[in-house]
């Protein structure tokens, strides 16, 4: 374990603060925007992703939330080591280390694309510090899967020398909004990681799943759940979000017009989805939490 997180090392004030945290495997970057006295949640992006995927709606979050979110190995500004271990079980490890670090005892968990698996995964290890589940356009099983390629099918040797182009090309099943086009610093955060690393976070997922689909994983656990699906993904069979359904209590949201990324292509809906799901449930404050 990591020397307990010192609050100085952290950049700006309540507001926004954000951290490099020694973990094991590499060094994982946070960043907690809103009041510290409110109640956490937590927002995890999926593969090939970082924590600027939520940026559009950290504004609509931190009304009412302490958010923080959080690099996963290999992604964003967290190290991208080559003998890294990319399993979703070690990710959620990483993830429950982190939250330690920061203070946080009690946390609603958000999820997008496979930060699902990362959310379950914590749920079933760390069942104290989890007190809901929202999983957003999360695939439940293997055979929901309709877009299996994308960016890996590019192949490592050209990896570095992807134009935005390409990039945008081999993300367009995560996208479904006429005329949406994803962030610049998103395609930039997915150039900057290397082809094993994104690779081996995608088999990593697909591994999960194989193991156990997550309704599954999520029925014993007996979490509050949310499930958010846009209606036109194009990764996922849209119609599998009715899996969800066995999970005794879960509540499967539709969004009609929206795909696979629905927290950038309507992050107002998406937010206030979210948002009633918290207010009727909400983690309690970690008073006094760093």
């Amino acid at each position: 374990m990591t020397a307990p997180y010192d609050e100085p090392h952290m950049k700006s004030g309540q507001a926004a603060a954000e951290a490099t945290l020694p973990l094991d495997g590499g060094n994982v970057y946070v960043r907690q925007d809103g009041p510290r006295d409110a109640a956490a949640l937590l927002l995890i992006h999926g593969s090939g992703s970082s924590t600027r995927a939520w940026d559009p709606m950290v504004r609509l979050l931190t009304t009412s939330h302490r958010v923080i979110r959080i690099d996963l190995l290999g992604h964003g500004r967290s190290d991208k080591p080559a003998d890294g271990d990319y399993a979703i079980s070690a990710q959620a490890r990483r993830v429950a280390a982190a939250l330690d670090l920061l203070g946080v005892t009690r946390a609603v968990v958000a999820g997008h694309s496979s930060g699902g698996y990362t959310a379950t995964a914590l749920a079933e290890q760390r069942p104290d510090l989890v007190t809901a589940l929202a999983l957003i356009n999360t695939g439940p099983s293997p055979d929901a899967l309709t877009a299996p390629e994308g960016v890996g099918a590019i192949g490592p040797a050209p990896w570095p020398q992807l134009t935005d182009a390409q990039l945008r090309q081999a993300a367009s099943p995560a996208f479904s909004r006429p005329g949406y086009q994803p962030p610049q610093e998103l395609l930039d955060d997915l150039r900057s990681m290397t082809y094993h690393t994104f690779t081996a976070t995608m088999r990593a997922s697909g591994a999960y799943i194989r193991q156990q689909p997550i309704p599954d994983r999520l029925t014993p656990l007996g979490k509050p759940l949310l499930v958010i699906f846009g209606q036109d993904d194009r990764r996922w069979r849209p119609s599998s979000a009715a899996d969800y359904h066995a999970v005794p209590g879960a509540h499967v949201e539709m969004l009609p017009g929206l795909g696979h990324t629905p927290i950038l292509e309507d992050p107002p809906r998406t937010a206030a989805t979210l948002l009633a799901f918290t207010a009727a449930r909400p983690a309690q404050a970690d008073r006094g939490a760093r």
